[in-house]
């Protein structure tokens, strides 16, 4: 559009693509003149309330001075985005805004008049009521077309009666007249036209149910009777007026969104999607870009499922506006960039054209015209030279449209399952001879024991007690899961373990229906628990994991752990006060990059030294959150950061933390306040009870605080100085040796500067040598008759030339010499601390070097081996000879003798 273009020109440009603009120029001169002074300016809200405040100021001006104003909004936004003044996003807001100063406007004059007549309507506590009018569908989205009716619930809080001195009326009559009213002053044709149709059929019970609802009936009706397309509705659902929106929102939410991933929802909104098909194909509507095939209702659709699914436990995805939704589901990787793309430029294609079909008579209509000279009209308004070269770009449009819908709602189970045969025919263990067959020539080992499985499971309380859509679910994927575990290199293992996840999930739709439309979930899933039965039993343990592998972007990802810890902060705090909500909030974060660690560890993606850096720091990020959340909710606390620490020992402190490794923990504080003791107690206490109690989500750490000053019978928090008392003047040796693996974790960084500067104090005082050495191989020998080991095996940890060798022989290095090499003071791990030993001298470097792979070799059997659920770390002696030699020759060396 050149700059220079006038007013005038602007409108010439837009009247001829549309007959309805032109005849209402032609009835309402005034309307053109309008057109001409101010096509320039947009219409605001602020501005359609100004007008109504002037022209519909009472009853008897209502319904001209409506239709007055729609008159003008429309013949300006029409004329606008025709002369290219105005995008898609300025019609929909501008059609919107009308829609809720009409409404509002409306209720407001309409409730003046019934409240003069007959009072105001209050609830039993005498509080005033007021109708919520709820926008539902485009106008609830802030997406109202042009030419759209307008979907209305009418809602109000409480029941009671009006306080009127005549007729008294109950809150129900005196809504339900209102609405009846409101009903009529927008949708009554009358010699000015109408302003919206009003569609009332998505209240509860639709035509057949009252004209309002309380909240206490509302919510009954959810619990009782909301059916799942309801849900889908709405998503979009906004009160467009009344005090008391927040509180229908809160009745609303647990309706519309699952705490749990809801995958349930792909197929109901299939089979609704289907519905419309049929009804589609049934009455040829194939040429309507908001239902046909690849039209508008398809993108909707796609956005709304996935806010269904994941609306829950994502607030983020509980907003209205379709674009943002696909914008939102692109960002975290639920739909790719390039799919969002195409959706987006798709729907903004459609609905400038739904809007060009509209312009030319004011119809709700979305079907493409018949007649040549229309086809004109809407190609050139959409910029096409010709009719033509419109329907290619909106054919391709379509198309993508649907490829992108099939990739989401495509029933993989439509075709059955050539295995279906297998499951079906275990009936009963006098009839698993034939699954048995089948199994073998499958390759399974034990296909006699399979199959005996499959009927036991078949043939059981939980199967048969399964509702009939639950069980046409897992009927769906035991076929596939026999097929993938076949795959595997221990299928049998593998099946059993699959098969105990199946059943652990069986009573939750959602997870079965999330394995029945992702197929590649469950191949997934077979893998997993074919590498490690731990995997499985956590993965049973912790379904809602499921999720996560449909990313297979989260799962191959380095972890970031600043990202993970500012978002999960984030979450923490939306859901203050609820600690209940935040304990499991914390637990399911912690779990889900737990899961992704183990996928990318059993992947072969993750060297073990890595793996328990990221679980260490992961650790320490959860008792930093924990600390701050549990300090926030004492009462009585006596400034705004604690000064506290957690340090961290054992493995934690080492950074050699396991996926079910303890924390060994201590508290320290520094604050001269007389309460201080007191509130630092308390605050240990709860963040102790805060990480290790079980909830519905499960535990985030088992904790060991024995470690303390004085052990069980110590303080459960002290103070620094007490600390480093206790340290230099009272701690046992086996303590000192615990200081050389330990570290600042969680808290007041000041304080943990304090800690490190005690623990290289302590590490490096003088000591006797050989008494040293006596004390230390005294503490081995009690630990190794606690750990006796009467097997023929070797035990990796325990056993002499194991894994507490290497530890002890690191400690009493570091104790023996670090008071004359204060490198040894760092807490760098066993074997930097090995090699930085056989640097200085202490220790022939061959041997050195020799331990160092001996104890890597060591903690890869002994993490391999606790993948897959072993009670013991142990071995074939023989396997591993030449490491225990090594470790046995370096403890001679340090400590003399055998």
């Amino acid at each position: 559009m050149p700059p220079t273009m006038d007013n005038p020109a602007l409108l010439d440009r837009a009247l001829p693509q549309s007959r309805f603009l032109a005849r209402l120029i032609e009835s309402r001169p005034e309307i053109g003149d309008d057109l001409r002074d101010n096509l320039q300016t947009p219409w605001t809200a602020q501005s359609m309330r100004a007008f109504l405040a002037a022209a519909a100021a009472d009853e008897a001006a209502l319904r001209p001075g409506l239709r007055r104003l729609r008159a003008q909004v429309m013949a300006r936004i029409v004329a606008r985005d025709l002369a290219g003044l105005a995008d898609l996003a300025e019609v929909t807001e501008t059609m919107t805004a009308l829609a809720e100063a009409a409404v509002d406007h409306a209720a407001a004059v309409l409730s003046a008049v019934l409240i003069a007549r007959h009072g105001a309507p209050r609830a039993a506590t005498g509080e005033a009521q007021e109708l919520i009018v709820v926008g539902m569908g485009k106008l609830g989205g802030r997406e109202l077309n042009v030419s759209s009716d307008i979907d209305l619930i009418f809602v109000y809080p409480e029941d009671g009666e009006t306080d009127g001195d005549g007729q008294r009326l109950s809150n129900f009559e005196f809504f339900a007249r209102l609405g009846r009213q409101l009903i009529g002053a927008l949708a009554e044709m009358t010699g000015d036209g109408q302003v919206f149709r009003v569609d009332m059929r998505l209240r509860p019970n639709g035509d057949s149910g009252p004209l309002v609802a309380s909240f206490d009936m509302l919510e009954n009706y959810f619990i009782t009777q909301g059916r799942e397309w309801e849900r889908y509705a709405w998503i979009k659902a906004r009160p467009l007026r009344g005090a008391r929106g927040g509180d229908l929102a809160a009745v609303a939410r647990p309706f519309i969104f699952r705490k749990y991933l809801d995958y349930g929802a792909i197929n109901a909104m299939r089979e609704l999607h289907a519905q419309i098909r049929r009804e589609v194909a049934r009455r040829d509507m194939a040429n309507n870009i908001k239902l046909g095939p690849g039209g508008i209702r398809e993108i909707e659709f796609i956005a709304q499922v996935f806010q269904l699914i994941r609306g829950g436990r994502d607030k983020a995805l509980q907003i209205r506006p379709t674009l943002p939704v696909l914008a939102l589901l692109a960002e975290r990787g639920i739909l790719t960039g390039a799919a969002v793309r195409e959706l987006s430029v798709a729907y903004r294609f459609l609905r400038n054209l739904e809007h060009r079909l509209q312009y030319l008579d004011d119809a709700q209509t979305h079907t493409l015209p018949e007649k040549a000279e229309d086809h004109a009209l809407i190609a050139r308004g959409m910029g096409f030279a010709e009719y033509g070269a419109l329907l290619e770009e909106l054919d391709d449009h379509r198309a993508n449209v649907s490829r992108h819908f099939e990739a989401v709602f495509a029933d993989p189970n439509r075709k059955g399952h050539e295995l279906a045969a297998v499951w079906q025919g275990c009936d009963g263990h006098e009839n698993a001879q034939g699954a048995a067959q089948e199994l073998a020539r499958l390759g399974y080992g034990d296909a006699a024991g399979g199959a005996q499985r499959l009927a036991g499971i078949r043939g059981g309380n939980r199967y048969q007690q399964m509702p009939p859509g639950i069980r046409e679910r897992f009927d769906a994927l035991v076929p596939r899961l026999i097929e993938a575990a076949a795959e595997m290199p221990n299928p049998d293992a593998t099946l059993a373990r699959g098969l105990d996840l199946l059943e652990a999930i069986s009573r939750r739709a959602a997870y079965l229906a999330l394995l029945q439309q992702y197929p590649q979930a469950l191949h997934k899933v077979a893998q997993l628990v074919s590498a490690s039965s731990w995997a499985a039993s956590y993965l049973t343990r912790h379904p809602v994991l499921l999720d996560e592998l449909l990313d297979a972007r989260l799962l191959e990802a380095a972890p970031d752990c600043a990202a993970f810890r500012a978002q999960l902060a984030l979450d923490l705090d939306e859901h203050e006060p609820d600690t209940e909500r935040q304990m499991d909030r914390m637990r399911e974060a912690h779990h889900a990059q737990v899961f992704r660690l183990l996928t990318q560890d059993l992947a072969g993606l993750l060297p073990l030294e890595k793996l328990s850096d990221h679980l260490s720091e992961l650790a320490d990020i959860m008792l930093d959150l924990t600390l701050r959340l549990v300090w926030r909710k004492l009462a009585k606390r006596h400034r705004d950061t604690p000064k506290f620490a957690v340090i961290a020992y054992g493995k934690l402190g080492g950074k050699e933390l396991g996926y079910a490794s303890d924390l060994d923990i201590i508290f320290l504080f520094e604050d001269e306040a007389s309460e201080a003791p007191e509130l630092y107690a308390r605050l240990a206490t709860r963040l102790n009870t805060w990480i290790s109690s079980t909830t519905a989500a499960g535990i985030l750490f088992q904790t060991d605080l024995r470690l303390r000053p004085n052990g069980e019978s110590g303080l459960l928090v002290s103070s620094v100085e007490a600390f480093r008392q206790y340290q230099l003047e009272s701690a046992w040796v086996w303590e000192h040796q615990a200081l050389t693996r330990a570290r600042f974790s969680a808290g007041d960084a000041d304080i943990g500067r304090q800690f490190e500067a005690i623990r290289i104090e302590v590490l490096r005082k003088p000591r006797d040598l050989a008494e040293l050495k006596r004390e230390v191989s005294a503490m081995r020998q009690k630990m190794a008759d606690a750990h006796a080991n009467k097997s023929a095996l070797f035990d990796i940890k325990h056993d002499r030339g194991g894994l507490i060798d290497v530890e002890f022989i690191v400690q009493a290095l570091v104790l023996g010499h670090a008071h004359a090499h204060a490198e040894l003071t760092g807490n760098l791990g066993n074997l930097a601390l090995l090699k930085i030993a056989a640097g200085l001298g202490l220790i022939p470097a061959g041997l050195a070097e020799r331990v160092r792979e001996a104890y890597r070799s060591y903690r890869t059997l002994q993490h391999s081996l606790r993948l897959n659920d072993a009670q013991y770390a142990r071995v074939e002696r023989g396997a591993l000879e030449k490491e225990i030699g090594s470790v046995r020759e370096l403890w001679r060396t340090v400590f003399g003798g055998e």
